[in-house]
C-alpha cells in the first residue's frame, strides 16, 4: 500500500553544455569540470576534454623546429617551386620579347635586369637583385633550375620558408657584389650565384649536423675548376654566391644558444649583416665607378 504523494524523486533538469546552453548534457570535461556536449569534447589520455582546454593545451606546446630554427615540416617546398617559376617566367618573357628563344639576351627586359657594373654606377641598382632571374638561353636556364631543384628543396625543409628565401637573396647580393668588384666590364646574369650559395648551405649544414659534407665540397670544386676553364661563365659571380650563402647558413646554425628565441633572433641578425656587407660593396663600388666613368 502506497501513501499519496510518496514515490521515486523527480530527475533534475541536466546542465547546458557551456557553449551551447540550448543543449542539456550529462557529460562533462575531465579537465575543467564544466558540462559539454559531444561535438565540444575531444578524446583525452584521461577522460575527455572541452574543446576550450584542448586549445588552452596546445598553447604550451613547443612548436618543433630544425637545427636552423625553421619550424619543422615535411610535404611541398613551396619557395623552391615558386623561385624556380619565376625563374621560368621571366625566362619565357625575354623569349617572347626578342621573338628567338635561343637569343633571349636581344629582349629588353634582359637588357634593362643584366648585371652591368657601368649600368649599376649610373642608378640601375635593381640589376643586383633582377639579373638572378634571367638565364642565357634555354639551357642555361634548365642547368641551374634542376641544381636549385636537387638543393633547394632539402636546404628549405631544414632551414625553413623565410629563412631560405633571404640565403637565397643574400648569396644573389653576394654574387652582384663580387662581380661589382672583379669583372666590371662583365654582363652577367643567371641563378647560379644563388645556387652556389645553397651549396654553401648545405655545407654549413651538413657540419652542424655532423655529417661528412665530402660529396658537397667535390661538387663545389668541380663547377669551380669549370668556372675557372670555360670562358664566358661568372666565376667571381659563383664565388660571391657562395661566400655569402655559406657566411649566411652558419649564422642561422651555430648561433642558437640555450635560449631558442635568442638563437633565432642572431640567426636573423647575421643574414642582415652579410647582406648589409654586400650592399656596403656595391654601393661604394658603384660610387666608385660613377667618378672613374664620369657618371
Amino acid at each position: 500500500m502506497t501513501q499519496p504523494g510518496w514515490g521515486a524523486p523527480p530527475t533534475p533538469p541536466q546542465p547546458g553544455c557551456v557553449r551551447h546552453p540550448d543543449r542539456p548534457t550529462a557529460l562533462s570535461c575531465t579537465r575543467c569540470e564544466r558540462p559539454a556536449c559531444p561535438q565540444c569534447l575531444r578524446p583525452a589520455a584521461v577522460g575527455q576534454h572541452c574543446v576550450d582546454c584542448v586549445a588552452e593545451g596546445n598553447k604550451s606546446l613547443r612548436t618543433a623546429r630544425t637545427v636552423a630554427g625553421g619550424t619543422l615540416r615535411s610535404g611541398t617546398p613551396v619557395v623552391t617551386y615558386t623561385l624556380i617559376a619565376l625563374n621560368f617566367l621571366v625566362y619565357a618573357l625575354t623569349a617572347v620579347q626578342s621573338g628567338n628563344p635561343m637569343r633571349n639576351q636581344i629582349s629588353g627586359l634582359f637588357t634593362a635586369w643584366a648585371l652591368y657594373p657601368p649600368a649599376v654606377a649610373d642608378g640601375d641598382f635593381f640589376r643586383v637583385i633582377g639579373s638572378g632571374f634571367l638565364h642565357f638561353g634555354p639551357i642555361h636556364l634548365a642547368l641551374n633550375m634542376y641544381a636549385l631543384y636537387v638543393i633547394g628543396r632539402d636546404c628549405e625543409l631544414i632551414m625553413g620558408r623565410s629563412r631560405y628565401l633571404a640565403v637565397y637573396v643574400v648569396s644573389i647580393l653576394g654574387g652582384s657584389a663580387a662581380v661589382m668588384v672583379f669583372q666590371v666590364n662583365a654582363v652577367t646574369a643567371g641563378a647560379s650565384g644563388a645556387v652556389f650559395g645553397l651549396l654553401g648551405a648545405q655545407v654549413a649544414i651538413l657540419l652542424r649536423m655532423k655529417r661528412s659534407p665530402t660529396p658537397v665540397l667535390i661538387v663545389i670544386g668541380i663547377n669551380v675548376v669549370i668556372s675557372f676553364s670555360i670562358p664566358g661563365i661568372s666565376l667571381w659571380g659563383h664565388l660571391g654566391g657562395l661566400a655569402a650563402g655559406t657566411l649566411a647558413t652558419a649564422g642561422l646554425l651555430y648561433t642558437t644558444g640555450s635560449d631558442p628565441r635568442h638563437g633565432r633572433t642572431l640567426g636573423w641578425v647575421t643574414i642582415g649583416v652579410v647582406a648589409a656587407i654586400a650592399v656596403a660593396v656595391i654601393v661604394l663600388r658603384a660610387l666608385t665607378l660613377r667618378a672613374q666613368l664620369g657618371l
